[in-house]
């Protein structure tokens, strides 16, 4: 089923009220004599609503319960994959394998919890607009970070997703505060229109299930199995 998130109201509600008046001030025009123009308004401001309400669109998805599986946090492209190396984010020591997912304008962009969360910490960072495809992006841009411990495969571990803005997307939305636990594959916030998802996990501990050039959805792409965490 498709729905509208609550994150956009503002966007797609005020849309579609000016889209409504326009609508009918078509219709009406239509019935005043100018039927072509009248008809244009009215079908042009429908297209450009529904243009804009598929950015804030929200797909149910089936979020895979098998307790050992790590999901990918956000829809998009899996652009890198590397081992960092000065992420002192506790509980986190310095090193971690992050995951980078950039995301189109086309892409869904709510962001999915990829795990049993407990949140601990929640960082925002100050930064520029770079493109979301920039290599820089990560390290330059508005970024939010939300970080704590993940639970799978009867184990737990650091977690930390990060919201990263782009160039056309200029707000992060992200209510979730530390104490707040999330279910897998929750919704807890999204960034407006294009940008990119960042995913940190142990540098250990974890069999990967994605690569480069990956197309992930959130909350059903299966990103890490964490059963080797268990056998430590």
């Amino acid at each position: 089923m498709m729905t509208l998130t609550r994150y956009g109201i503002r966007e797609w509600g005020t849309g579609g009220l000016i889209a409504l008046l326009l609508i009918v001030a078509g219709i009406w025009l239509a019935r005043s004599g100018c039927p072509r123009s009248g008809i244009s308004i009215a079908v042009v401001a429908l297209i450009l609503w529904t243009a804009l309400a598929a950015f804030f669109r929200s797909p149910s998805r089936k979020i895979p319960t098998a307790p050992e599986l790590v999901l990918a946090p956000a829809d998009g492209v899996v652009r890198d994959i590397e081992v960092v190396h000065d992420f002192d984010f506790p509980p986190f020591k310095g090193d971690a394998l992050r995951i980078g997912i950039f995301l189109s304008v086309l892409n869904v962009h709510v962001n999915r919890a990829p795990a049993e969360f407990h949140v601990t910490g929640k960082f925002y960072r100050e930064g520029e607009y770079l493109d979301a495809r920039h290599p820089e992006c990560g390290q330059r841009n508005e970024a939010m970070t939300i970080i704590g411990t993940g639970y799978a495969a009867g184990a737990e571990f650091p977690l930390a997703v990060r919201q990263i803005s782009g160039a056309i997307a200029r707000r992060i939305v992200c209510p979730v505060e530390p104490g707040r636990k999330l279910v897998k594959g929750e919704i807890y916030g999204m960034i407006k229109f294009g940008s990119r998802t960042e995913l940190y996990l142990p540098p250990e501990g974890f069999e990967l299930k994605i690569k480069v050039g990956d197309r992930v959805r959130a909350g059903e792409t299966i990103m890490a199995v964490a059963g080797k965490l268990a056998e430590k």
